[in-house]
C-alpha cells in the first residue's frame, strides 16, 4: 500500500503544511471569484476530503469571500492557499512543493472561462534565461523564496521598504 504524503506552503515559508493519504480529487476553478482570489485565469485546487490535513507551521489569513467560502492567505508574502466551503478545504496546488504530484482531473466554473486559456499550451515557450537579454538583472537574481521543502526553521524577509499608496493617506 502506497502511503502518500504531499507537504506544501507560501512563498515566504511561514505557512506550511502536509496532507497525508490520497487527496479526493484535483481540480481547476474557472468561476470569477477564484479568478479574483489567484489572480490568474483559473485556480487549481486540491481537495482534502479522504486525506488528513495539518497546518507544520503558522496558519493563514482568512478573507470571507461569500456567505459560503472563506479563503486562506499568508498574511506575510500573501500567497493564495486554502478554499474552505461547507464540504470541506481544498488547498492551492501551487501551494505544493511538487505541483505536479496531483495534476487536475475536472474543471468547474466554466462559464467564466477566459476563452484562450484552452490555447496556452500552443503559445511559443522560453526558458526563464532565454530572455537575459531584455531582462539582464536575471543573471545574478537571489530568490527569497522557501524552498519546495519543510525546514526547521523560518527566517522571515525583510521588506524592502516600498510604500503603498494607501498607506500614506
Amino acid at each position: 500500500m502506497t502511503h502518500h504524503v504531499h507537504t506544501g506552503g507560501c512563498q515566504c515559508g511561514a505557512v506550511r503544511f502536509v496532507i497525508e493519504g490520497k487527496p479526493s480529487q484535483s481540480s481547476i476553478c474557472h468561476c470569477r471569484m477564484c479568478q479574483k482570489a489567484f489572480g490568474a485565469y483559473y485556480a487549481p485546487l486540491i481537495s482534502t476530503r479522504g486525506a488528513s490535513f495539518r497546518w507544520t507551521r503558522g496558519i493563514p489569513k482568512q478573507f470571507p469571500s461569500s456567505n459560503h467560502v472563506v479563503r486562506g492567505f499568508c498574511g506575510n508574502c500573501g500567497t493564495p492557499l486554502t478554499y474552505e466551503a461547507a464540504d470541506g478545504l481544498a488547498v492551492s496546488a501551487g501551494a505544493l512543493d511538487d505541483p505536479s504530484a496531483l495534476p487536475p482531473s475536472i474543471q468547474y466554473g466554466v462559464e467564466a472561462k477566459v476563452p484562450f486559456v484552452d490555447h496556452l499550451g500552443a503559445l511559443p515557450a522560453h526558458h526563464t534565461m532565454d530572455d537575459i537579454a531584455e531582462a539582464p538583472f536575471l543573471a545574478d537574481i537571489v530568490s527569497n523564496q522557501h524552498p519546495d521543502h519543510d525546514t526547521e526553521t523560518w527566517q522571515p524577509v525583510p521588506a524592502l521598504g516600498g510604500t503603498n499608496k494607501e498607506d500614506e493617506a
